[in-house]
């Protein structure tokens, strides 16, 4: 009799739905002893070779189901000095809660004699496929084990994995355990020897976890950088010219080519030699097609940038909706880096399932028609998955909450968006020499919106229409004046300005910076205003610190990002009541910039270079020129060097704090 082939998903959403997909709904389901959570699924499938038609048992797991911990004797926060957490023995071990989830996993595999792991295709889900090897060899070591590549829970593409398995990638699985490692003892380190040093301090601070994380204190620091730079800005004055010319009832602004000078008594020479001339002269005109390009192909990070700035939500919310629409098979893979559709991609068939919406259903038609195009190409391709898209059409009233209905309206007017011809209209430049200086007047005409009919996103639109000017001609301006303004300074960082700044230095991957923003914020190290979310007071609008003295939250607050997925529980992000949150820094986010800063690190903990030159290393692993051992103790090196030299200068971030959270901000 042939034995079973067991099948393990990341998710009990994706192995309902891929059981119902290799079933053609026809299986027998059952819950396991112990979760509330994980059923299994049992059915027939017929596999490509070797294995033909066989019986399936398809179960999931909860996310990741293990943790590395340190072993008991070194868990009490007191019981070894902080810097000893480098090198001291760790465990692997199964999650309280998760056993009964292993041991299923443990006895289904007793009868089966292949593995299909159906984790998410991405470096976190390739090593909760190690995991679940590991719980199923404890079954039966003689599996064979194979991985089902899928971006999407659409039947045919489930069909096609099933048919097409591959190997585990244990490159990447190895960079997530070289991760999880360095995360745990480079965090709960420092994490001990600031808290354990700062809760002298006083009332504050004595109860307080002051967690570290080593893409946190970068995330933070970005905000406290912003902070200063809008604290510290000195306003200068300025002075312009400004000529305005009425014709056709149209009063046309010419805007000096010099834009401002800080020299006021400059700006008044070359302005009453203007007034001197009397006559301006069209020196240039210029009428030419321009166009605005349609969006690229959605990405991770462009999705929660696109969500926090129009969604009114922030990009822990966005990922939590994306991940929900991709389980119930509404929208392929939210994770990826890839901006480029494969050639090979049918997207007119995607295209042609949005034509019933009764909102962007004949724009669609429209595509169908003959307005198709194929999308721009961007430069990222990640190799794993393709860009955003929908996969089936979903109506909204069937999609729970506003939530989600404005994530899937966003993922398929992008997609449709990107099928389309770019906007295409006119630009007018007219130029006037008038005395010794030159002025400029713009305008535009937008020919055709195309992209823009279903992608409100965006906004290109039709300016007043010039009136006619002829080459050379002379004329008298109908108005000349001296105008003074003053600089202004930056904005506070806004989340899609963070989320940006994170990309640019290496903080976390797309599918981690939501969760490193969101720590952050929990942690009380930074606040957001300009919404309806809580965590601090509102600036004064002078500028001042948030008055949050921060807190370790969760697991001894050991300040770690394990990066992982686990569990069933729902997220604890809000969602802003504003497209525009700005990030503030409370008094103990201030403190431990500065603090660190002002330690004299050739490399400070408050900058992304340490954590950068760390996924560079991650991504060696991947690529298999550097093994995990080797990346583990070349980062643990680094870092163990930082951390002397904070423990022998920690009276340095005792004055930072003394300063900003006892002092009011005066040494």
């Amino acid at each position: 009799m042939a034995r079973k082939i067991l099948c393990v998903a990341e998710k009990p959403s994706i192995a309902k739905a891929v059981a119902q997909h290799m079933s053609g709904g026809r299986y027998q389901s059952c819950p396991i002893t112990g979760s509330k959570y994980v059923r299994n699924y049992e059915f027939d499938f017929t596999f490509g070779p070797p294995w033909g038609h066989r019986t399936v048992v398809m179960t999931s797991v909860l996310g990741h189901l293990t943790s590395l911990e340190f072993e008991d004797q070194y868990r009490p926060w007191r019981s070894c000095p902080p810097f000893q957490l480098f090198d001291a023995p760790t465990i692997t071990y199964v999650d309280k809660d998760k056993k009964p989830i292993a041991k299923n996993i443990e006895i289904q595999a007793r009868s089966s004699d292949v593995l299909f792991i159906w984790t998410d295709c991405d470096r976190e889900g390739e090593h909760i496929g190690t995991e679940i090897r590991s719980a199923a060899f404890k079954g039966n070591a003689r599996l064979q084990v194979k991985r089902a590549k899928f971006s999407n829970i659409e039947r045919a593409h489930v069909l096609q994995a099933a048919q097409r398995p591959v190997n585990v990638d244990e490159r990447q699985a190895n960079a997530v355990a070289a991760r999880i490692e360095l995360d745990l003892r480079i965090g709960v380190a420092f994490t001990r020897m600031q808290t354990l040093n700062l809760q002298t301090l006083g009332p504050e601070l004595e109860n307080m976890i002051v967690s570290y994380g080593s893409c946190q204190f970068p995330t933070l620091g970005f905000v406290v950088d912003r902070y200063f730079r809008v604290k510290n800005f000195l306003l200068e004055p300025f002075w312009s010219i400004n000529v305005t010319h009425q014709r056709e009832d149209i009063p046309v602004k010419f805007h000096w080519n010099r834009n401002h000078l800080f020299d006021r008594m400059a700006v008044t020479v070359l302005y009453e030699r203007c007034l001197l001339a009397k006559v301006a002269v069209v020196t240039k005109m210029q009428t030419r097609p321009t166009s605005k390009w349609r969006p690229l192909p959605l990405t991770t990070l462009e999705l929660q940038k696109m969500g926090t700035r129009f969604l009114r939500m922030d990009s822990k919310r966005v990922m939590e909706v994306a991940e929900f629409l991709y389980t119930k098979g509404f929208i392929s893979y939210p994770r990826t880096e890839t901006d480029q559709f494969d050639p090979g991609m049918d997207l007119k068939k995607l295209v042609e399932k949005q034509t019933v919406d009764n909102r962007w259903g004949s724009y669609a038609q429209n595509l169908l028609g003959g307005a198709f195009c194929q999308p721009r190409s961007g430069p990222h391709n990640d190799k794993a998955h393709p860009p955003i898209h929908p996969v089936s059409y979903v109506a909204p009233t069937s999609l729970e909450s506003d939530d989600h209905r404005r994530v899937y309206e966003f993922v398929a007017r992008r997609f449709l968006a990107c099928c389309s011809e770019d906007a295409k209209g006119e630009s007018t430049t007219i130029e006037i020499g008038y005395g010794e200086e030159t002025f400029h007047a713009s305008g535009l005409i937008v020919r055709e919106r195309n992209y823009l009919d279903v992608y409100p996103y965006d906004k290109w639109e039709s300016s007043q229409k010039l009136p006619q000017f002829r080459m050379g001609e002379r004329f008298v301006p109908t108005e000349a004046k001296m105008s003074e303004g003053k600089t202004g300074p930056p904005g506070y960082l806004t989340e899609p300005d963070l989320l940006a700044l994170m990309d640019a230095n290496g903080i976390g991957t797309d599918a981690t910076m939501a969760d490193h923003i969101e720590k952050v914020k929990n942690r009380e190290y930074v606040m957001t205003r300009g919404g309806n979310e809580g965590g601090g007071d509102e600036d004064d609008g002078e500028g001042n610190i948030g008055s949050g003295r921060g807190g370790g939250r969760g697991r001894g607050g050991r300040g770690r990002a394990r990066g992982g997925r686990g569990g069933g529980g729902r997220g604890g992000s809000t969602r802003g009541g504003s497209s525009r949150q700005e990030f503030i820094p409370t008094t103990l986010g201030v403190a431990l910039v500065e603090g660190y800063d002002a330690v004299g690190f050739e490399t400070s903990l408050s900058k992304p270079f340490l954590r950068k030159e760390m996924e560079l290393k991650m991504k060696e692993i991947c690529a298999g020129t550097k093994s995990r051992n080797d990346v583990v103790h070349e980062s643990l090196e680094q870092y163990r060097e930082v951390f002397v030299t904070a423990s022998q200068q920690i009276d340095v971030l005792k004055s930072a704090c003394r300063k900003y959270i006892f002092n009011n901000g005066q040494a």
